[in-house]
């Protein structure tokens, strides 16, 4: 299966010691780049402060890996520009799901503590 053809994609970012940690999540964008929500607190951001490097792959919800893994860099977005353009292609894809996940996030009063996060394929 490909990335194109997915609902979710394993995102794997690397600890120190170069050990991969996979999350599976929600992903819109295209081949130029990809977008990722998660907690701002959550691991793989903290991950991502210390290193790029990152690798996908597309998956089940439970993160079952369905395609082949390729290379990427992954960046937490600080533009209030590019944190909407991630957030308008959410949307586009998961349309209603997106939106009462934002919701939730909202009423917890976790919206604002989201990071938002760039993947861009290597080739």
């Amino acid at each position: 299966m490909t990335l194109d053809q997915a609902a979710y994609f394993s995102l794997a970012t690397f600890r120190k010691t170069g050990v991969a940690v996979e999350t599976p999540v929600w992903f819109a964008g295209d081949k130029q780049a990809y977008y990722v929500f998660s907690a701002g607190q959550a691991g793989k951001v903290k991950r991502l402060r210390n290193s790029p490097k990152s690798r996908v792959a597309a998956c089940n919800v439970i993160g079952k890996i369905l395609g082949e893994w390729q290379d990427s860099e992954a960046f937490i977005l600080t533009s209030d520009e590019e944190i909407r353009q991630a957030h308008n292609a959410l949307i586009k894809k998961y349309g209603w799901q997106m939106r009462l996940t934002d919701l939730g996030s909202w009423l917890t009063g976790k919206k604002t503590k989201r990071a938002y996060i760039k993947v861009v394929l290597i080739d």
